[in-house]
């Protein structure tokens, strides 16, 4: 599809959206001013799409330097009577948090909401956290869309919403919405264009803590009237079959318990639950007062099971709920049709007539993640492996969020300790007080911007001894080549100033800078050898185009493998790792002139100088 659609596109017209393309749709027809986010799979496609409309949608668009950044881009526009948009992946909540929390405290002006994008099975995450907790710990209103087509739809309710209680709405998403595809009917877009102006009020706007008790006692009425608009919404909806047993689900869980229950026509009435913050306890109660048996089907912590057990025993109900808690269902990950089919069956008596599985009968193989061919950061960690053997040394390797944490892998094996964004330097400087250990740690470019500069200027101060190697490929590319501040362009395209990670890195008082081509191993390896010796903090850049981005994908040079002089010793592939290097039927090693990117690391490393280039026209 011509993703220009998803802004040309008329009323009454059907169009075939991902889940984030759904959501970009869902701004434009709620006249959205402002939006903003920091690049994070599930939720990166939002950023990719908008990048290229904003500009002709009327709405400013940004790329910030982090999560908590982008939140509060997008807060200052709502506080300016603008409708405003930010979405993170779930973990980007926690960098946002603490203005999230206040900022809920504060309301708004314009409409705000908050898109967290959860990852159940942690397909791309550093853990499984289920974002609804934070609705109830900053006490936000919250939705829960299932499908494409909701999540435009609630894009435009989340905003009245918000306008009617000046008060920003989360809007939870999962993977599998964030990634399916859906027939989605457009609405006309509003086509409004504004300029905020911000009306000063201290008491509201600045949270000292005689302001903040105030704001706290008005955020709890907020709710209470919300709460009442929860328990009617139509976001909320009952598929009643006249049956005793019932379900509770909302959110990509719905989807699997629906199929499930049309497939094999089971007698079970459905909740589904899509205004899921403030709890709809009235409409829950009305739902299950008269159900023999009720079972929540939700993703990923059991958040609804628990305020249905509370409807249970405040209203003293004898309906028996079945969940996560009694392990009817599994705890953690995702779910799919045959683990709900397996949890319905222990509630209820399902006579299959035929097999009905819904995963494939052939198992899929297992495909472990590696770096790309012709990838630099190979090439890197390559040379700081020679490096730290041929000096001998016991050495940690704190690393970071990105695709260079796949030096996990082996033959690498130099990712040791991982948190969070920017969390390598931080703990470098943990271990550099704690041990006599030779430190390594690992950023990528947009991860220093992110969350990098402070923890280095801590390890300057504070007189620590490590190694940082800053992986500049010149992208973000692991949520897909998003542009960050060390580039020369924008988030909407527009020429913007460069900022330097050298003159950064010199700023902070850093003694040992050197800036390395990664590709050139034996140069690599000195510089490293010579970064691992200083007494101090030592700053290494590793700079070169990531091979996905044009500047990186050369081509110029094929490398192949002299049969003659190879002897099969098998350093390339073992050391190396490089996709396009093979074995071949008859046993000898091969290079796949598709995958190669002609970086030439491989005929470095060769010990018999067998690998070789050709120059390509």
């Amino acid at each position: 599809m011509n993703i220009t659609k998803v802004l040309t596109g008329k009323e009454g017209e059907k169009l075939f959206l991902l889940g984030n393309e759904a959501a970009v749709r869902g701004t434009i027809e709620a006249g959205v001013s402002v939006a903003s986010t920091y690049p994070g799979t599930p939720s990166s496609e939002i950023g990719d799409v908008l990048s290229k409309l904003a500009k002709d949608a009327g709405m400013y668009f940004e790329f910030s330097t982090n999560e908590k950044v982008a939140f509060e881009v997008s807060a200052a526009a709502a506080a300016s009577g603008l409708r405003s948009f930010t979405f993170m992946k779930h973990v980007g909540l926690n960098v946002a948090a603490d203005s999230f929390m206040s900022t809920v405290y504060e309301g708004v002006n314009g409409g705000m909401i908050i898109l967290s994008a959860d990852d159940p099975s942690i397909f791309s995450s550093q853990n499984e956290q289920d974002n609804r907790h934070y609705a109830r710990i900053a006490n936000i209103p919250t939705v829960e869309p299932s499908n494409p087509q909701e999540i435009k739809d609630m894009m435009k309710y989340g905003f009245e919403l918000s306008e009617e209680f000046q008060i920003p709405v989360l809007m939870r998403t999962t993977t599998r919405v964030s990634h399916m595809r859906g027939i989605v009917e457009l609405n006309a877009p509003n086509t409004e264009k504004k300029t905020g102006y911000f009306k000063k009020d201290p008491k509201r706007f600045v949270l000292v803590p005689a302001n903040a008790r105030e704001m706290h006692k008005l955020l709890v009425e907020k709710m209470e009237n919300i709460e009442k608009i929860s328990n009617d919404s139509q976001l909320n909806q009952i598929f009643d079959r006249g049956s005793k047993i019932g379900v509770i689900t909302s959110g990509s869980a719905f989807n699997y318990a629906i199929d499930v229950v049309e497939k094999n026509n089971l007698p079970v009435n459905i909740l589904k639950i899509g205004f899921s913050y403030p709890f709809p306890e009235k409409l829950v109660y009305d739902f299950i007062k008269d159900l023999d048996h009720v079972v929540v089907i939700e993703e990923v912590d059991p958040i609804m099971e628990k305020d249905v057990l509370a409807v249970i025993g405040k209203y003293e109900l004898k309906t028996k709920v079945h969940g996560k808690i009694d392990e009817t269902l599994p705890m953690i990950y995702e779910y799919t049709p045959d683990i709900v089919l397996e949890g319905m069956k222990k509630v209820i008596n399902i006579d299959l007539k035929e097999k009905q599985l819904y995963e494939p009968d052939i198992p899929l193989p297992v495909r472990p993640p590696t770096l790309c061919p012709g990838c630099p950061h190979r090439a890197a960690y390559y040379a700081v492996k020679k490096a730290v053997e041929e000096l001998d040394l016991d050495t940690i390797y704190p690393n970071d969020i990105g695709c260079y944490t796949l030096g996990i892998e082996s033959p690498y094996e130099m990712a040791d300790y991982l948190l969070s964004m920017g969390a390598s330097i931080g703990t470098s400087c943990g271990f550099s007080k704690s041990t006599d250990q030779s430190i390594v740690s690992f950023i990528g470019d947009s991860t220093f911007f992110h969350a990098g500069i402070p923890p280095l200027i801590n390890a300057v101060h504070n007189k620590d001894k490590f190694v940082l190697v800053i992986l500049d490929n010149r992208t973000t590319a692991m949520t897909g080549g998003q542009p960050h501040p060390g580039l020369p362009v924008d988030g909407m395209g527009e020429i913007a100033p460069e900022i330097s990670i050298e003159k950064i890195v010199e700023s902070l008082g850093v003694e040992f800078l050197e800036v390395i081509n990664p590709v050139s191993v034996d140069i690599s390896k000195e510089i490293f050898k010579k970064a691992l010796q200083f007494d101090g903090v030592a700053v290494v850049i590793s700079k070169y185009p990531c091979m996905l981005t044009k500047k990186g994908v050369t081509n110029k040079l094929l490398m192949n493998v002299d049969p003659e002089k190879c002897d099969e010793c098998l350093n390339c592939l073992k050391e190396l790792t490089c996709p396009a290097i093979y074995i071949a039927e008859d046993g000898s090693v091969d290079i796949d002139s598709m995958f190669c990117r002609g970086c030439s690391v491989c005929m470095q490393i060769c010990p018999k100088k067998a690998i070789g280039a050709k120059r390509l026209s």
